[in-house]
């Protein structure tokens, strides 16, 4: 785990010069993991905010993340790279609360994966990995968040 650390600071150190996002603000959904609406908006060109809303079965969690990007790859415009830490708080449908010991869950995220904006529409799509560990509730380590996002872009 160290040695991922190690060559991630590595990595993000060394692909920050020139970066800059090619939109502002996108909204959109994500699947799988339940079905997400997403709201990503940019506060500096390689830092953004992330807000979800992950609906399924169960119940639903909000999610708010702060995302690093990194634009390593020269060679295809609009594709870029991103990592951050998060938040998030879930709330369970009073039929699953019993198997899951509380109505609430609290935790910390993260996020990695991949962006890219298309060139001539205002489309973005990405992917990633958001694993996450829910400190309050049902307590645990979940590694099955994230997914397939689709925004539009402005």
């Amino acid at each position: 785990m160290r040695k991922f650390l190690l060559l991630l600071i590595i990595l993000c150190s060394t692909t920050i010069v020139n970066a800059q996002s090619t939109y502002n603000r996108a909204i959109g959904v994500k699947a799988p993991g339940g079905f997400s609406i997403t709201y990503k908006q940019f506060l500096t060109d390689n830092n953004n905010a992330e807000a979800q809303l992950t609906l399924w079965n169960k119940g639903f969690r909000t999610s708010a993340l702060y995302e690093f990007n990194f634009y390593s790859f020269k060679s295809v415009e609009g594709l870029s790279w991103f990592v951050g830490p998060g938040v998030h708080v879930g709330f369970w449908k009073d039929t699953y609360a019993k198997d899951y010991n509380s109505n609430v869950d609290f935790g910390i995220d993260g996020i990695i994966g991949f962006d890219y904006k298309f060139k001539d529409i205002p489309i973005n799509a990405s992917i990633d990995w958001q694993p996450s560990v829910t400190l309050v509730g049902t307590t645990g380590f979940s590694p099955s968040y994230g997914g397939l996002a689709v925004r539009y872009t402005f």
